[in-house]
């Protein structure tokens, strides 16, 4: 029997019912809306009913806060019921049902639906329009309203995974419609290569084989576009011909014989500059699933080893269809990197893209959900997942570009760190045993990867439902405890976290022969094949290499945490990747295969012309600083950086938004290390940098910029040049195969090396995307730099200005080309530094796409402390000037340039 209650909040608490409300009457234009009601409804199956009437008030509702009826009476509103998708993994009803369980009910079933009762005069049309925004066909559907005789889904599961009968046959046209039909994101090239191999191996491949070989090479996994052969480059800029050139003679400096490709120019500084000496501390190991660098911390006095761990995670794809989902499963991501890496993680930051939320509804276009949808579904998405797994946010920012339209950017950044006694890392061996760790297989995430690596169009929408993985941020959470604990990580040999490609990559990358029994996965539910558990990305899994005799200890430990654990598969000395479902092999393949990466690419490139990216200044200061003020990318970013809790584990060093109101964005977050036992006065700072209207002119010096406005950040609330790494996001448009349009990634990563090299600051690790293009519109050429550094907390200084009466000093480098000059930055990093070590610099801002008057007024607000300025005409209060800083000084400084004061009086004043 299926029991079933509804549960509202109270009028008081019903504060979603109320925004939904309104933006049905402000953004869908429906005036008619007088009033909404959000209701969640639970049917319940394999309960008996004392025990149902028990739960009612205490696991689904809770009577302070909720009404709980047994019976809906809506009398004259519009009900809409909306479900999710079969294979969708509800967490709400997951949530439930583990709850329930604790009761002694394990085989209690549970399934949710949210009805929404909108009252009012509403006409057909209006009733179309809500049933249209409120359901995102990706994840949902209209659900019934009568009550089912049984939860039990029904699956017809096949008996054996399809053999592709007559594939080595085929010819490359009916190759090509092949790779049509079965809608995968190789291209054909690359499908005449698996028949080759097939026919060296005098077999037909199976499906499950093909759509692995398709994740595999998935530009999101390989990185497909960056190991192109560059086979010819030409320049019309000659300062970016030459920093080719310079980059040619690294190659032969470090004895680089592979060839020329996007990813050798993005991972070449750091190679060179390790040959140096210059990267001593780098932690170099066969495991890298995140930027790993060795330091030392000071523990009550005492010193230690550890390991800082730092990642970024791009999730455009998935976010661009499914906002909540997408940007909580990039956080998700995100942390299990380094917590792959046996580190704990204790910081987030989030840098997102889009068009500007603020347009009509009517201006969607088709195959597109709104950008007010996406905008504000996404932030929910990623702060409902950091708050619940305990993760302080201490940076948010939204960056916002017409390009973004084409597909969002969702980038999310951590920072964790780990003794490293704690992390073994050991090469596995015959006969070790894998363990699958954590949350269960669905459909949710099948084709994730290969999605990312596709181009949008209108029809997306409709056919990638599954590739869009759910989280579950409280199974993380226990993982998390599961691998602070020394007993445990210290008898792993090798870890990998599961995303794109599920299990043929997370456990297929652990060594080079492995036997995988996918029977042997857990499920979340019954009816799934083998092809769908090799490749389903669902969340919240680890995959761990252990001698087998330390199996028992390992699964004693999971259990602690309640948490599954799994013997999944096995260590051979044959280099092959085998898979096993129902008894039979659906997956036998060489290793030497796989690492191919496919069929070898080569490319010609075009790198046009740059324009200029300097900013025209006309008119007077009052209208001026309105307008950049105002500018969406300028503006307080409050509301958004509100939602994110950034004082989870009480290390957080710097406010969001500093000062006694609250209103000085910070430029960088700053924590202290988290150590279990003491006290330690080690912080780890980390900032980002990129300005999308410079790179859509001029990709080279907007990457040389993005570099450079990263670590001046650093420089401006305490840290030092010297201390500093780097990791990048790279994000552009699709080449679509044309030497243009690798033209921007190649000169926006030859403007980073350049930065690299001059700085002699490395990128240790990143992340490519090129799946930024919708129909004929695209993605600005995007490079975020992310910095970190680690200090002492005593350093760091927050941005607002403190009191009145002090100096304010404008310290700038020397300029050439609209670059700052090497030495001369270089010698402004020192001084800055100094001072503020020194104490005498009290705040500090380093200028960024609104230049002096951005960073004055932003420096004025959080204390509400007022500035005279002077010595400065408009060109240069409003024009950039990355690398350089505005200071706060107390005293006498024979240093900068003397722009101002800071004043009792609550205004910015400048001449008259």
């Amino acid at each position: 029997m299926v029991n079933r209650v509804f549960v509202e909040k109270k009028e008081e608490f019903a504060s979603k019912a109320k925004e939904l409300r309104d933006e049905l009457r402000d953004f869908l234009g429906i005036k008619a809306v007088t009033k909404v009601r959000i209701i969640v409804r639970y049917d319940v199956e394999n309960l008996p009913e004392e025990v149902f009437e028990k739960v009612k008030t205490t696991v689904l509702g809770e009577p302070p806060v909720d009404n709980i009826y047994e019976v809906l009476n809506p009398l004259d509103a519009y009900v809409l019921a909306v479900e999710y998708l079969p294979g969708q993994f509800d967490i709400r009803a997951n949530g439930a049902r583990e709850c329930i369980s604790l009761l002694g009910y394990s085989e209690v079933k549970v399934k949710t639906a949210i009805l929404y009762l909108v009252y009012g005069d509403l006409k057909d049309e209006d009733r179309e329009k809500i049933k249209k925004y409120m359901i995102n066909p990706v994840e949902a559907r209209e659900s019934g309203l009568d009550i089912p005789e049984t939860l039990e889904d029904k699956f017809v599961i096949p008996e054996k995974v399809e053999t592709l009968e007559g594939f080595n046959e085929l010819s490359r046209e009916e190759l090509e419609k092949k790779l049509k039909d079965l809608g995968l994101a190789m291209d054909i090239d690359d499908l005449c290569f698996c028949q080759a191999y097939f026919k060296s191996e005098k077999r037909n491949p199976t499906i499950t084989e093909i759509r692995m070989i398709d994740t595999y090479w998935s530009d999101h996994c390989r990185h497909t576009t960056f190991l192109t052969e560059i086979v010819d480059a030409t320049f019309e800029d000659k300062d970016i011909e030459e920093t080719f050139k310079e980059y040619k003679k690294n190659r032969e400096e470090i004895g680089d014989k592979k060839p020329i490709t996007l990813m050798d120019l993005a991972t070449i500084s750091g190679k060179t500059l390790f040959k140096r000496g210059k990267l001593e501390n780098l932690d170099v190991s066969e495991e890298i699933n995140a930027c790993t660098v060795k330091t030392k911390v000071n523990i009550d006095g005492n010193e230690e080893d550890w390991l800082i761990l730092f990642k970024n995670e791009t999730h455009n794809h998935p976010t661009e269809i499914e906002p909540f989902g997408g940007a909580a499963t990039c956080i998700g991501g995100a942390i299990r990197d380094p917590l792959s890496g046996r580190a704990y993680v204790y910081g987030a930051m989030r840098v997102t893209g889009a068009k500007d939320p603020r347009g009509k509804l009517k201006e969607t276009l088709k195959g597109k959900l709104p950008q007010r949808k996406i905008v504000t579904t996404a932030a929910k998405g990623y702060s409902s997942y950091g708050n619940q797994i305990g993760l302080a946010t201490g940076l948010v920012n939204e960056i916002y570009h017409d390009g973004y339209e084409a597909k969002r950017m969702e980038i999310g950044a951590v920072i964790a760190a780990a003794p490293e006694k704690n992390v073994k890392r050991e090469v596995p061996e015959p006969g070790d045993v894998v363990i699958l760790l954590g949350g269960k297989t669905g459909r949710d995430g099948i084709g994730g990867a290969t999605g990312s690596s596709k181009s949008h169009t209108e029809d997306s929408v409709n056919v990638c439902g599954a590739e869009v993985q759910k989280g579950n941020a409280t199974e993380e959470r226990k993982l998390q405890r599961l691998f602070r604990d020394s007993r445990f990580t210290t008898l792993v040999k090798r870890c990998n976290d599961f995303g794109a490609g599920g299990v043929s990559v997370a456990i297929g990358e652990l060594a080079d022969g492995l036997c995988i029994n996918l029977n042997m996965v857990p499920k979340k539910y019954q009816g799934l094949d083998g092809t769908e558990l090799a490749i389903s990305e669902s969340q919240e899994r680890m995959a761990v290499v252990v001698n087998k005799n330390d199996v028992n200890k390992v699964l004693d430990l999971a259990r602690e945490e309640n948490i599954l654990g799994t013997e999944v598969a096995y260590v051979t000395e044959e280099p092959r990747l085998k898979m096993y479902w129902n008894n039979e092999i659906i997956v036998d393949i060489s290793r030497e295969f796989l690492n191919s990466n496919g069929a070898p690419k080569s490319t010609k490139i075009i790198c046009e012309k740059v324009k200029s990216y300097k900013k025209e200044i006309s008119g007077n200061f009052h209208d001026n600083l309105i307008k950049a003020i105002s500018d969406l990318n300028c503006c307080s970013q409050r509301g958004l950086s509100s939602q994110f809790d950034s004082t989870i584990g009480a290390g957080t060093i710097l406010m969001p938004l500093g000062g006694k109101f609250q209103r000085t964005p910070i430029q960088s977050m700053a924590h202290l290390i988290p150590v279990l036992k003491g006290e330690t006065n080690d912080a780890t700072l980390m900032s980002y940098g990129f300005n999308p209207y410079i790179m859509e002119k001029d990709a080279y010096r907007g990457a040389y910029l993005s570099v450079i406005e990263s670590i001046s950040k650093l420089v401006a609330e305490g840290s030092s040049l010297e201390e500093a790494y780097l990791t990048f996001q790279e994000y552009f448009p699709s080449p679509k195969g044309e030497p243009k349009g690798f033209g921007a990634p190649l000169m926006a990563l030859l403007g980073a090396y350049k930065a690299q090299m001059d700085y002699e600051i490395a990128s240790i690790g990143g992340k490519d995307s090129m799946s930024g293009t919708f129909e004929n519109i695209e993605v600005p050429p995007t490079l975020v730099s992310f910095a970190v550094s680690k200090d002492k907390a005593d350093y760091i200084i927050s941005p607002e200005f403190k009191k009145a009466g002090n100096k304010i000093v404008l310290i700038e480098p020397e300029y050439s080309d609209g670059l700052p000059k090497v030495d001369s930055l270089k010698e402004v990093f020192k001084t800055v530094h100094a001072l503020i070590k020194d104490g005498k610099c009290l705040s500090a801002y380093t200028l960024t796409a609104g230049g002096v008057a951005e960073a004055i007024f932003k420096m004025s607000i959080g204390n509400e402390i007022g500035t005279k300025l002077y010595n400065l005409n408009l060109e240069e209060l409003f024009s950039y000037k990355y690398g350089s800083f505005v200071l706060e000084i107390e005293g006498a400084c024979n240093c900068g340039k003397e722009i101002g004061e800071t004043i009792e009086e609550k205004v910015i004043s400048y001449g008259n």
